[in-house]
């Protein structure tokens, strides 16, 4: 196996939930806004160092960020301009140079008579996607994975600067981020905010859910009458939630002509951290007049979600048996049938096939 590729497909099959990851597929990694012309910028991706950089011609792309050579990361030199003015990654150690397809451009420490066909070596080059304005890199089994389909499309106002982007870092692996993410249960509990809702205004409800590409959606309806954020959108909201593989999830409402379109990006930094990203887009006028209040409550739901991450990881320290039931959790059963299938279509070569059917979900939140 080559430095830098993941393990087959066929050995992540019996990884249990709350470890390892799902390959062949896109992660969203940025804005496309943070990446700035000539400025080499270091992520970590499922384990991975990765160098994202955007050329002066504004071609993003992603590099393993170690050298080869010494394993300085490559984050840390800078884009110069080789022969024929191509864009090329220098490492800050001895100067090797590296084309963004990944293969090895220049070695300064050759002399003349030293002949060496250096265009065989290369440091990993991994595919990277830009679409609405948003960065997408493919996290393939292997190497030589290249994508076979196009990143997501989300709707609404996607693309514009978003009108509000909150980010932080969970310590927690993806699956408990998600699960957490769609929870439909804890809010009375983890989010007691007058403007929120409370456990006193708690009562019965029944939504209907249908499956999507690689996820779910809740159906679009009215809101539910003890959600008093949405109030101050005026109107008849309403509201669709959509999951989709691997960390996604974004609420789209309507309010007669206006929009709002609320996405979450969970993006796994290694097996212990889970980078959130909130984006937010609209056009609708409360987001100009409320948007110091409308920030401030977004970025203390996500720090109320991340201290009650901390409190779980209390828990989780013993490995215990997880008990999951209907109807409450079952989003995260199908979290779960949905990284299987995932697993097993891209192992076996064959067409994925939706494990989620149609159905009404009932609980009391």
């Amino acid at each position: 196996m080559a430095e830098g590729d993941a393990k087959p497909a066929s050995a992540a099959a019996t990884v249990r939930f709350g470890e390892g990851f799902l390959r062949d597929i896109w992660y969203f990694a940025a804005l496309g806004h943070d990446l700035k012309p000539g400025k080499l910028q270091r992520y970590e991706i499922l384990g991975e160092p990765i160098l994202l950089g955007r050329t002066r011609a504004g071609a993003a792309y992603g590099l393993r960020d170690v050298c080869p050579h010494r394993a300085a990361p490559l984050s840390a030199g800078r884009l110069v301009k080789g022969e024929e003015g191509a864009e090329l990654v220098e490492c800050p150690y001895h100067g090797w140079r590296w084309r963004t397809d990944g293969a090895c451009a220049a070695i300064p420490s050759l002399v003349d008579e030293q002949e060496m066909d250096i265009g065989r070596i290369r440091v990993r080059a991994y595919p990277v996607a830009e679409s609405q304005g948003l960065v997408f890199v493919w996290m393939g089994a292997n190497a030589a994975s290249e994508p076979d389909q196009t990143p997501p499309v989300f709707p609404g106002m996607v693309g514009g600067r978003p009108k509000l982007v909150d980010r932080m870092v969970f310590d927690a692996h993806i699956d408990h981020a998600v699960v957490g993410l769609m929870d439909p249960t804890h809010g009375p509990y983890v989010h007691q905010n007058w403007w929120w809702r409370s456990t006193a205004s708690q009562h019965d409800k029944a939504k209907e859910f249908e499956p999507r590409e690689a996820g779910f959606a809740m159906a679009r309806h009215a809101p539910s009458s003890n959600s008093y954020a949405y109030r101050i959108l005026g109107g008849a909201p309403q509201t669709e939630i959509v999951f989709r593989l691997p960390g996604l999830r974004w609420e789209h409402i309507q309010v007669g002509q206006r929009q709002v379109l609320a996405l979450t990006c969970l993006t796994p930094v290694d097996e212990t951290h889970t980078r959130i990203t909130q984006i937010m887009w609209s056009d609708h006028p409360a987001f100009t007049l409320l948007k110091p209040f409308i920030a401030s409550g977004a970025r203390k739901f996500l720090r109320q979600d991340a201290a009650m991450v901390d409190l779980q990881n209390q828990g989780l320290a013993y490995d215990p048996t997880l008990l999951w039931i209907d109807d409450a959790d079952a989003q995260a059963k199908w979290y779960q049938a949905l990284k299987r299938e995932w697993t097993a279509s891209r192992a076996t070569g064959r067409p994925f096939q939706n494990p989620v059917t149609a159905a009404v979900l009932r609980w009391r939140s």
